[in-house]
């Protein structure tokens, strides 16, 4: 069984149910203190850095051997693999990772212009066909 404890604001000890003192500030920041003696001292504003007995001035005076979690070191990235993906092979995908950039900037201007060339043809005809329709109701 799990019990769920907090810790005391104050001296940084474990709080087991039943065991706690709660300070709500106007601000609505709720303090728990273990005992009065912390409820006091902190009334009193007194630091608990410089009270030999708190938890926060041991971890500075480096008093208590805690086993702080360590990161894992991490491996090197995974390699990534190429693979062919639907629509295009293996092949054409690296013949186009391997395009030198002014060859692709060349092949992106000619498909636009051939694109605004098509739009123009498609608009002149719209007109012509407009002008047609409207001669004929004349």
């Amino acid at each position: 069984m799990v019990i769920k404890t907090e810790t005391c604001r104050f001296s940084g000890l474990r709080i087991y149910p039943g065991r706690a003192v709660k300070f709500v500030r106007t601000d609505t920041q709720i303090f728990t203190f273990l005992k009065s003696k912390c409820r006091t001292l902190f009334n009193q504003r007194k630091k608990p850095a410089k009270l030999a007995w708190t938890s926060l001035y041991r971890k500075q005076h480096k008093k208590d051997l805690t086993t702080e979690v360590t990161k894992r070191k991490k491996r090197g990235g995974k390699a990534t693999l190429s693979r062919a993906i639907a629509g295009a092979s293996l092949e054409v995908i690296q013949k186009k990772r391997a395009e030198k950039p002014e060859v692709r900037q060349a092949a992106r201007d000619s498909a636009l212009r051939e694109v605004k060339e098509r739009m123009k043809k498609d608009k002149a005809s719209k007109k012509a066909a407009a002008k047609a329709s409207y001669k004929g109701k004349r």
